[in-house]
C-alpha cells in the first residue's frame, strides 16, 4: 500500500493517472498534456461503456484479461487469477450469453493448448512456476462450455473456421481419452461409466478447501456433479466420436441406479466413497442440481427430478444462492467468519454460492415446463434479490459467497466472475 492519498472534491475534479509501460508501449503520447489526455479516454470509455447492453454486462468485461496472445478469463478481484473452473463456467455467460463469441473463441482456443493427460490446469502460479492440475472438473466444463459456443455460433450463422474446430474436437477427444485411460489422482472411468476420482490430501472438486493437510470437503469417490458433467461431455464428444455415446448410455444408466435415494428424496453427493463400492455419503449438499439443471442435458426427468428440485429449493435456497450443506447436516456452518482456518472449514459447509443458482433456477424452470409465466415467476422469485445485491458489496458486481443465515452477509471476494456470468446467463438464456 503506497500511502494515502486525499482530494477535495468539492473544489473541483480530481485527476490521478497511473502509467503503466505494456509491451514497451508508453502509457500516453509524450507531447500530450495530462486535462487533453483525461479528456480523450473519458470521451473513449463514455463511448466503451454505451456500447454495452447493461450495466451488468459492462461489469462482466472486467473479467476479461489477456493470456499470451489469446484471451482467458480472471475469476474475481482483488484476489484471484485465471482459475481453468471458474473460466468456462464464466464464460457461459460472460462471453456466450452476451455474443461475445470472439472472445469465447479466443478462450477456448488459448486453453485448447494447455490440455494434459485429458486435464486442464486448475490454476497457473502467480510468478514462474509450472500450473497445477488438480481438478476433476476443470475440462469437463471446458467441454460443455465449448457446447454452449458452437450452439451459440450456429444460432447466430456465425462460422468456426475449420482449423479452429479441429482444435477444439482435437481438445474435446484429448479430455475424455485422458479420463477413460486414467489420469492423475486416480482420475478413471469406472465399469458402471462413471468416472471415479481422489487420493488421499488431495482437493479436486469445486468444493477445494484446505487447511494444512486437512482436506475440509474430500469427496474421494464418484461425485455427483463430477458424473452430470463427464456424462455431458461424452455425449457431448459423442458428435465426433460414436465410442462416447456408449459411455454415455452405460454411466446414465448407472447414475439414475446409484444415485438416487428414494426415501431421502434427493442424490447422494458421492458414491463409493473412497473407492469402496457400495460406500455411500447422502448428506445434502447442491451439487446434485447439476443432474436436473445447468448443464446441456439432464441426466434426471419426471417425478424424480421434481423431488429433487423441491429438496434443494426448501433446505438450501436463500436470496443469494444455494447453502453448500444443508442445516440439518452435521457440520453445517451457519456464518463465515472468524480467523482462516475458520473461515476456510466454513466454506462449504454451509456457506452460500450464488454461481449455483444459475444451475438451480434452469432446473427449477425445466421441472415446470419451461412456460413463459414459469419463467416470469423464476424472474421475480430468485434474479430480483440477486439484482438488488449488485449495490451491496461489490457494486455493480455479484460476490463470491455470503453467510447462510439472515442477513446473508456478503462476503468473500466481492467481485466474482462466475457469479456475474452466471446471473447473465439466467437473465439472457434461461428465462428468455
Amino acid at each position: 500500500t503506497p500511502g494515502v492519498l486525499r482530494w477535495d472534491l468539492s473544489s473541483g475534479e480530481a485527476v490521478w493517472i497511473l502509467g503503466a509501460e505494456i509491451g514497451g508501449k508508453a502509457p500516453f503520447p509524450a507531447r500530450s498534456g495530462a486535462a487533453s489526455y483525461v479528456k480523450r479516454l473519458h470521451t473513449i470509455e463514455i463511448q466503451r461503456r454505451a456500447a454495452f447492453a447493461t450495466p451488468v454486462h459492462r461489469a462482466a468485461d472486467a473479467y476479461v484479461v489477456q493470456r499470451h496472445t489469446g484471451k482467458t478469463i480472471v475469476a474475481g478481484y482483488p484476489w484471484f487469477t485465471d482459475w481453468g473452473r471458474d473460466t468456462f463456467i464464466a464464460m457461459r455467460g460472460i462471453c456466450i450469453a452476451t455474443g461475445r463469441l470472439d472472445t469465447a473463441r479466443e478462450i477456448l482456443l488459448e486453453w485448447a493448448g494447455t490440455v494434459s493427460e485429458g486435464m486442464l490446469p486448475n490454476r497457473f502460479a502467480d510468478a514462474a512456476g509450472a500450473p497445477e492440475f488438480n481438478a476433476v472438473d476443470a475440462s469437463l466444463w471446458y467441454v460443455v462450455a465449448l457446447q454452449d459456443f458452437l450452439a451459440a455460433s450456429r444460432s447466430s450463422r456465425k462460422r468456426v473456421a475449420a482449423a479452429d474446430l479441429r482444435t477444439l474436437q482435437a481438445a474435446v477427444e484429448a479430455i475424455l481419452s485422458g479420463f477413460a485411460g486414467g489420469t492423475r489422482y486416480g482420475i478413471r472411468l469406472d465399469d458402471d461409466g462413471l468416472l471415479a476420482a481422489g487420493v488421499a490430501g488431495v482437493q479436486l472438486t469445486w468444493m477445494d478447501a484446505k487447511i494444512g493437510d486437512w482436506v475440509v470437503t474430500p469427496r474421494i469417490g464418484k461425485p455427483v456433479e463430477v458424473q452430470a458433467l463427464w456424462l455431458n461431455a461424452a455425449r457431448i464428444g459423442s458428435q465426433w466420436n460414436q465410442r462416447w455415446a456408449a459411455v454415455y448410455d452405460r454411466g446414465s444408466a448407472a447414475f439414475r441406479r446409484r444415485f438416487w435415494d428414494a426415501q431421502r428424496g434427493w442424490l447422494a453427493d458421492v458414491v463409493d466413497v473412497d473407492h469402496q463400492p457400495g460406500n455411500i455419503d447422502a448428506r445434502l449438499r447442491p451439487n446434485q442440481i447439476l443432474a436436473v439443471g445447468g448443464l446441456p442435458y439432464a441426466l434426471l426427468d419426471g417425478e424424480t427430478a421434481t423431488r429433487v428440485v423441491d429438496a434443494v429449493e426448501a433446505r438450501l435456497l436463500t436470496p443469494l444462492g444455494l447453502r453448500s450443506l444443508s442445516p440439518d447436516e452435521p457440520g453445517y456452518v451457519a456464518r463465515y467468519e472468524g480467523g482462516v482456518r475458520e473461515r476456510d472449514a466454513a466454506y462449504h459447509q454451509g456457506t452460500v454460492w450464488p454461481w449455483l443458482l444459475g444451475a438451480f433456477v434452469d432446473a427449477w424452470v425445466r421441472v415446470r415446463g419451461s412456460g413463459s409465466e414459469v419463467k416470469r415467476g423464476a424472474h421475480r422469485r430468485f434474479v430480483t434479490p440477486l439484482l438488488q445485491h449488485l449495490e451491496a458489496a461489490g457494486l455493480g458486481h455479484v460476490s463470491e459467497i455470503a453467510d447462510a443465515e439472515p442477513p446473508f452477509t456478503p462476503r468473500g471476494c466481492p467481485f466474482q466472475a462466475w457469479s456475474v456470468g452466471e446471473l447473465i446467463r439466467l437473465q439472457e438464456v434461461v428465462l428468455k
